[in-house]
């Protein structure tokens, strides 16, 4: 009952902290709000539409500007211009007027007509590499269905059969199933890993910044006194006001994304809720446990951005982690946001039992467990350290 109270009271001294310095207020209820609903708006359309492409027909005959009409009626593309040459629409694309156009050549319709096989160019800019691709996709499903439609029109004149000229147009069928995100949806493909990583930097900045602050005002010695010198007691009743309300942040950003946005999760509710609360202790974990290595503000915040920054890339959406080096693979099973972003991935989104997930379950658990490997070390800091400006 004594180490509850004093618990209690250090809680409520972190809570009067907590209400003094508006830095809390803003990184931990006002920024996390704010990337919410600035990523969700942001993306709400689910992919990007109209991004702006331009024609140069030299053609200039029905089938150039059916097809043109053809890559206009795509939801991705908007064909916004017509140039008279490649090279006024080679500088639109440096000016980043347009992401792409498309270049019909003279006779491009007679030499479809007689089976000369005219060459059709797209170019499209991959300097933004979603832009570039959607725009490559339309382009080349444009080019392809004009030409098997003019091919068509010339087989039934030759008098083929339906039956012949499909065959003969495509040979095989494909049967495309797209697995887990079958709208292409970029919002439920980005918000998902970006808002999460932006918390989970900001519970490594504010875990080391509420410890560092200690020693810069000089107050770890009273802290330490109103726990009887025990560095358990005394964390443990510093971070508590911190957990209760990042855990509040966390079940307002589940709710919003996977209730109000209505975000797929086929493992259900849950798998959320306890992803939710093992991602905020682990990296309240790793922020403790890099204090304690870095008993300095300057350097245990230096620390924390840097491995929050990394987390964007170490995560494995922009770039797989399967796909890097073998250094950096094993690398990133010490990035926190990793193993959330996995068991998100297979078991909340996927539907996939937490067996499957069971290792890195546990590897959370390691990390909001990490700060025993340096609680003496945190004790000797806060009785101890000397705080230099």
């Amino acid at each position: 009952m004594n180490i509850i109270k004093r618990i209690l009271h250090i809680a409520l001294r972190e809570c009067r902290r907590m209400k003094a310095n508006r830095m809390y207020l803003f990184c931990m209820i006002v920024f996390p709000v704010f990337v919410t609903f600035f990523f969700t708006s942001l993306m709400d359309e689910g992919q990007p539409q109209d991004m702006p492409v331009g024609v140069v027909d030299l053609d200039n005959s029905s089938t150039t500007r059916k097809l043109t009409r053809l890559l206009d009626s795509f939801q991705s593309t908007k064909v916004v211009a017509h140039f008279p040459s490649v090279d006024e629409a080679r500088h639109a694309v440096q000016k980043g007027d347009i992401y792409g156009f498309v270049y019909f050549p003279k006779n491009t319709t007679a030499d479809l007509l007689a089976s000369r096989q005219p060459t059709i160019s797209y170019y499209y800019s991959y300097a933004s590499l979603t832009a570039g691709s959607l725009v490559f996709k339309d382009l080349k499903t444009m080019a392809t269905l004009g030409s098997a439609a003019v091919g068509k029109q010339v087989m039934t004149a030759k008098g083929y059969t339906d039956r012949q000229i499909m065959a003969f147009l495509q040979p095989i069928v494909l049967d495309t199933h797209t697995v887990g995100n079958p709208w292409v949806n970029y919002n439920v493909y980005l918000t998902t890993m970006l808002v999460p990583t932006c918390m989970l930097l900001l519970v490594f900045l504010i875990t080391a910044y509420s410890l560092g602050t200690e020693l810069k005002q000089q107050t770890a010695k009273q802290l330490m006194e109103m726990s009887a010198d025990n560095p358990f007691v005394a964390i443990t009743g510093k971070m508590l006001p911190q957990t209760i309300v990042w855990l509040l942040v966390m079940g307002f950003y589940l709710y919003y994304v996977f209730g109000v946005q209505a975000f797929p999760h086929p493992g259900g509710w849950h798998i959320l809720l306890m992803l939710g609360v093992l991602a905020v202790l682990a990296a309240q974990g790793f922020g403790i446990f890099m204090f304690g290595l870095f008993p300095s503000l300057r350097m245990s915040m230096s620390i924390c951005s840097l491995w929050g920054v990394l987390s964007f890339s170490m995560v494995g959406t922009a770039f797989p982690t399967l796909a890097m080096d073998p250094e950096l693979q094993v690398l990133a099973n010490l990035f926190p946001m990793r193993h959330v972003f996995l068991i998100y991935e297979i078991a909340a989104f996927g539907g996939y039992p937490l067996m499957d997930v069971a290792p890195n379950l546990i590897a959370l658990v390691l990390f909001a467990s990490a700060p025993l490997l340096v609680m003496l070390r945190i004790g000797k800091a806060l009785k101890e350290y000397v705080y230099m400006p």
